[in-house]
């Protein structure tokens, strides 16, 4: 058969896999129609950092295989090691480290016979809900161009949503698999804590905070993906029960009659945008006509606290990663003004603090345990606004100069060191979380979460609804958004710009 660009584009993985692996399309063609539209849409979103057009010409002449035969993909330009080229997070300061092996994510995605055509655009570090790196410029939103497409795995997302690819790696550390799924009208499942290896290079991200997985247009795709990328590997920190069986097969059973618990409240007491509010009411009514019972409550924990806890785990990490950067040859020059305030704040914190905010994780995933004994899947918002105008997310001129002034002259780090930041600290938990106040338990708690297309404002943007499942219970979300997918289904709603004509 010959497969058009209209028919590749409107496809998922598990069906271009099928085509391959039956020899009714072969790979060649599937990375033309990919490198097609790579050329005509990445100068438009931006994308794509680092195409790989001439590896994947190399791979695609040779016999694929495997859940993911011929498959054309991207791997998120973070963590996700590519041996023989850079791993760049984002950054100028790591585009001169090169990874002398595959991370265990993309030697799966290889052995299950994925094509991979490049790296995908994350901001530094991959520390923002936007994506917008200095080093590789703003990724755009392909239902809306002047709107963020999310972050930290936006690169990611704008590709998937623009029928670049249909599947693409990501990662997840506060939401960055949920924002970005949420912004582009795609599906995002952040895994449990030890579901899926992101080493060898690390054993853990952000003291295990962050999960490795893909973003993807339909359910099924991200249940095969699973397949392919869970399961431990030696001298893992966290090993996972296995699942009961393939997650395809699971995700394709009957949830049942589901406890689903709603709040569309911020648990940071700040706004939420009307239209979020109006996607997590559509979706508790359309629970309910499915014949879930549904309640509105939420788990009693102290949203603030969790906040704090976050961030000063985030503002240490970022500390801790500059340093071994700085060993590896980096220079502050090579570093953006925010990650550098990030880590002047981090190198502040004592070791006590760090820790005693660490212990206090346990604190949430007992109050959600506890709250999953009572409901099976708890729904919010995925993020608490329609995605945003890109000059909304930039740094205003004058706070750039008053913060670089106080960060050149050693001020700021002393007055974190003083203690004189501490209710700065506080606002700054509420202002940065602002948009994004949902998503960060389920990375402190370690459960899965995963963020469902079933919502568009009425001028046309994408929004997202969030759930949350118990830990080790990804089969459960994965039946539950099958049943959405078949009640309301998505998959064909696809932006302008994802077609050539």
């Amino acid at each position: 058969m010959v497969l058009g660009i209209d028919d590749y584009i409107r496809s998922d993985a598990t069906e271009l896999a099928r085509l391959v692996n039956t020899g009714e399309v072969a790979a060649t063609e599937l990375l033309e129609l990919a490198e097609a539209q790579l050329v005509r849409l990445n100068p438009a979103l931006n994308a794509v950092n680092r195409p790989m057009l001439a590896e994947a010409q190399a791979r695609v002449q040779q016999p694929l295989a495997g859940l993911l035969a011929g498959v054309p993909m991207l791997i998120k330009d973070a963590i996700q090691d590519y041996a023989g080229l850079p791993t760049s997070n984002g950054s100028r300061a790591y585009c001169r480290i090169v990874p002398g092996r595959h991370s265990t994510f993309v030697q799966r995605l290889l052995d299950a016979g994925a094509v991979i055509i490049g790296k995908s655009n994350t901001p530094e570090l991959a520390l923002k809900g936007v994506t917008d790196p200095k080093a590789f410029g703003v990724t755009r939103n392909p239902w809306d161009l002047s709107r963020t497409s999310g972050g930290s795995s936006g690169g990611s997302a704008a590709a998937v949503a623009a029928g670049i690819v249909p599947m693409a790696g990501a990662n997840d550390g506060g939401g960055s698999i949920r924002i970005p799924a949420a912004c582009c009208g795609l599906f995002g499942l952040r895994p449990s804590r030890g579901r899926v290896p992101p080493g060898p290079a690390v054993g853990e991200i952000w003291e295990g905070a962050s999960s490795d997985h893909v973003l993807t247009r339909s359910v099924r795709d991200s249940a095969l993906a699973l397949d392919v990328l869970a399961g431990p590997e030696r001298g893992d920190p966290f090993v996972i029960a296995p699942p009961a069986g393939t997650f395809v097969e699971m995700a394709a059973r009957e949830p049942g009659r589901l406890r689903v618990a709603f709040s569309a409240a911020s648990p940071l007491d700040t706004d939420v945008h009307p239209e979020a509010v109006k996607a997590v009411n559509h979706a508790a009514k359309l629970l309910s006509a499915l014949g879930h019972d549904v309640v509105e409550e939420r788990p009693k924990y102290d949203g603030l606290a969790l906040a704090r806890c976050y961030l000063e785990m985030y503002f240490g990490q970022v500390a801790a990663t500059l340093a071994d950067a700085r060993e590896a040859g980096a220079r502050s020059e090579d570093f953006e003004l925010a990650t550098l305030l990030l880590e002047a704040l981090g190198k502040a914190l004592s070791a006590g603090t760090y820790v005693r905010n660490h212990r206090r994780w346990n604190e949430f995933a007992r109050a959600l345990g506890e709250f999953h004994r009572r409901y099976d899947v708890f729904l919010t918002p995925t993020i608490a606004f329609p995605p945003v105008d890109h000059a909304a997310t930039v740094m205003p001129a004058a706070q750039r100069s008053v913060l670089g002034f106080l960060l050149k002259t050693g001020l700021l780090g002393m007055m974190a060191r003083l203690g004189l930041m501490q209710g700065a600290l506080a606002e700054l938990s509420r202002q940065n979380l602002t948009l994004t106040p949902f998503t960060q338990l389920a990375n402190l708690t370690g459960t899965p979460a995963m963020s469902v297309p079933l919502y568009w404002t009425d001028n046309g943007l994408p929004l997202g609804v969030q759930f949350i499942a118990a830990f080790g219970n990804e089969a459960l979300l994965l039946q539950l958004a099958y049943q959405l997918e078949r009640a309301q289904p998505w998959m064909a709603r696809l932006p302008a710009i994802a077609f050539p004509h």
